[in-house]
């Protein structure tokens, strides 16, 4: 997509997309979008467009890892603006966050404009004066054991699966 039409879609909100896509039929009213789980943890900064970076994460336990580059290797791949959207494997999720000051700056030098997870994210006040947008299930105060799992696949988060590069809008439902 152009700039101009990226520009173009964050005059819309979420609503008016959704209601465009039911008006021309383009898929079934009661799929395409996030249920309720996820909320915009920054209502002020507005709405984020981007392509999305995936990866699969889980906290709970010490396990296995894939180093951190893998996933920066990832979101590079990906069109920019960039919008990481990450699955927390965990039962139930938001144990460890991964997303906080570090990642958030880390993320925001490699062109994303936020994140999206059923997990938790943490450092509030650092990662909303950088300007980058996070849209969470939960707040959490640790990073617990948290480690990635996987990176450029489908993840599937409030109820909706989200393939690696494909374009994305998330809004405070403003």
């Amino acid at each position: 997509m152009s700039d101009d039409v990226i520009s173009a879609l964050r005059t819309f909100t979420t609503p008016s997309i959704s209601n465009g896509i039911e008006t021309f039929k383009v898929r079934g009213r009661h799929e395409g979008f996030m249920d309720a789980s996820i909320r915009c943890v920054f209502p002020g900064m507005g709405r984020m467009v981007g392509y999305a970076a995936t990866a699969k994460i889980r906290a709970t336990s010490p396990g296995n890892r894939l180093p951190a580059s893998d996933l920066w290797k990832h979101v590079l791949s990906v069109a920019s603006p960039r919008v990481v959207v990450v699955q927390d494997l965990d039962d139930p999720p938001g144990v460890g966050a991964l997303w906080g000051e570090v990642n958030g700056n880390i993320h925001r030098a490699l062109g994303c404009v936020g994140i999206v997870t059923n997990g938790s994210v943490r450092d509030l006040d650092e990662v909303e004066a950088l300007g980058f947008q996070f849209f969470a299930a939960s707040i959490g105060v640790s990073h617990a054991y948290v480690r990635i799992v996987e990176v450029g696949t489908p993840v599937t988060l409030g109820g909706l699966t989200v393939r690696p590069g494909t374009s994305s809008t998330a809004t405070n439902m403003a």
